[in-house]
């Protein structure tokens, strides 16, 4: 109770001096979604500010590393198909309907006709056809550089409103990697003309069309009057980059943003105790991990993986860092909203002994230690500060914390020049997203297997899993098999199931938090955000 009554009487000093006015007492409890009783109407029209917690590199599907560009991205263009709104299954979007081939190797779409592109340099807004899906998706499957449409080896083209996807083996995943942002659809004129260029100028045929990116500030999108689904509520919308946590929440309480992404720490708690702010959560399907350099250095050695995990106490690295709530310790490299997780292998984790820990680094050569690095974007330096410090204490192993924006961040991890990085991953709830996406040797050089892990047993489990059957059952068994083998071999340290986050203007209505961290303004799930006057 004592630990209590400081923790709360911290909270009022930081909300005195960060903001100047203490919060309003009877805080709200958390939801997930915004709730309908607000004072005044849902009106059409007006602009809609969001806060996103990191700055965008790129808007180019094939290019796209990280979520919040794909925040972005989703506001502007479609995909075939997307997840509905507890992503338990998948709904048409530019696809109506799709049947598959009896061996997995051919999945038939009818499209939706009448779809618009947005007007851009090249086309004054022209009709989608099968064209254009021919484009996007096969220049996702050559080019992505996550390898987004992996197993693609061609899209046919039968008449204007349908298509064949044609793969080399049987994919099971392959509608949920349509819904990704990475193939969304767009229109071949735009890109060819714009060249190098084209993510300034994006054109797809979402609900809102970009009209101004302020490099390291800010988007701003209008509404899309020829849009295929449901006209938007709100006629623009202000996508703002704030890395900085006070600063979002300051943005939220001032009015100068209406919903704050991914909120953290003290500031949960702030938004909890403002009466015009909700705090909405979800489970997520979100995890924060440790890579180890499996290829290069000391860590290449298993010994030392190992003595490093057992070195690091987890659960005070992640109450440390979610004292406020938010967080749970993860030990899986799967969320645990994924039906892929199995709770009984929790205990083959690295248990924290450091002492046991201190003969294993002595047995690989290291009884003294060395010096590494590790590199993180701003958001993980938390995680990385109480890292650093338990290596100094448990194992003398030096650790220099490298913090680099998030651009220079996926190009150095996946090009594997980190010793050592900590990561986050957020996705579907098909495991193949996080195990073939982050362990399968087809993934090195890519920002997901920068760590360069490679198990030929895993391999075959996870390719297994996607080539053998559709039944969920069946290849839960097979990912579970393939986890077992990459817990053994210690390719890095699991830290944090996340919970996805937002805080919310109440003049806001009709927004939730999704599991896999998007931002759903207008969606064919039936989300339609409006904004009170």
């Amino acid at each position: 109770m004592k630990k209590l009554n400081v923790r709360k009487s911290l909270l009022l000093l930081f909300l005195t001096l960060l903001i100047g006015v203490l919060a309003a007492c009877g805080g709200n409890t958390e939801k997930s979604t915004s709730t309908d009783e607000k004072e005044g109407e849902a009106t059409s029209g007006g602009t809609l500010n969001i806060g996103l917690s990191a700055n965008a590199k790129t808007f180019d599907p094939i290019k796209y590393t990280g979520v919040y560009e794909s925040q972005v991205m989703r506001q502007m263009g479609d995909t075939l198909v997307v997840y509905n709104k507890d992503l338990s299954d998948i709904i048409p979007s530019l696809a109506t309907e799709w049947n598959v081939s009896e061996d997995m190797l051919v999945y038939t779409f009818k499209l939706r006709e009448g779809v618009k592109f947005q007007k851009g340099q090249y086309q004054d807004g022209r009709e989608m056809t099968a064209e254009d899906v021919k484009y996007s998706l096969e220049r996702s499957a050559k080019e992505s550089a996550m390898n987004r449409l992996s197993g693609v080896t061609e899209v046919k083209v039968l008449s204007d409103y349908e298509v064949e996807i044609h793969l080399a083996t049987p994919n099971a995943a392959l509608l949920a990697m349509l819904t990704d942002a990475g193939n969304i659809i767009i229109p071949k004129e735009e890109v060819e003309g714009w060249g190098d260029n084209f993510s300034e100028h994006f054109v797809g045929t979402g609900p809102f069309q970009l009209t101004e990116w302020k490099k390291d500030q800010e988007v701003k999108l209008v509404r899309h009057d020829n849009y295929w689904g449901d006209k938007p509520n709100v006629d623009n919308l202000t996508m703002k980059f704030i890395s900085d946590q006070n600063m979002m929440t300051n943005a939220l309480r001032s009015g100068d943003i209406d919903i704050a992404m991914d909120v953290k720490g003290q500031n949960r708690e702030i938004i909890n105790q403002d009466s015009n702010l909700e705090l909405l959560t979800n489970p997520g399907l979100s995890i924060v991990y440790l890579d180890l350099n499996n290829k290069v250095g000391p860590t290449a050695d298993k010994r030392v993986r190992e003595a490093i995990y057992m070195a690091t106490n987890v659960e005070e690295i992640i109450s440390g860092v979610n004292q406020w709530g938010g967080g749970d310790v993860s030990y899986l490299p799967l969320p645990p909203g994924s039906w892929g997780y199995d709770q009984s292998l929790v205990d083959m984790v690295p248990k924290y002994n450091p002492e046991e820990a201190k003969k294993l680094l002595s047995e690989a050569g290291y009884a003294d230690g060395f010096k590494t690095e590790i590199f993180v974007s701003e958001a993980r330096v938390p995680y990385a500060t109480i890292f650093q410090s338990q290596l100094k204490k448990n194992l003398n192993i030096d650790v220099e914390i490298k913090v680099l924006e998030w651009g220079t961040y996926s190009d150095t991890v996946a090009k594997g020049n980190a010793p050592m990085n900590i990561g986050g991953w957020t996705w579907y709830p098909d495991p193949y997203f996080f195990l073939y996406q982050l362990f399968h040797t087809n993934q090195i050089g890519a920002l997901g297997n920068g760590k360069g892990y490679s198990n030929p047993e895993v391999d075959k489990l996870l390719e297994r899993a996607v080539s053998e059957t559709v039944v969920q059952e069946e290849r839960a068994k097979l990912y579970q098999e393939a986890l077992k083998l990459i817990l053994a071999d210690v390719p890095r340290i699991e830290l944090e199931a996340t919970q996805t986050v937002a805080g919310v203007n109440k003049k806001v209505q009709g927004f939730e938090v999704s599991a896999d961290n998007s931002v759903q303004i207008v969606h064919p799930n039936g989300t339609n955000v409006s904004i009170t006057k």
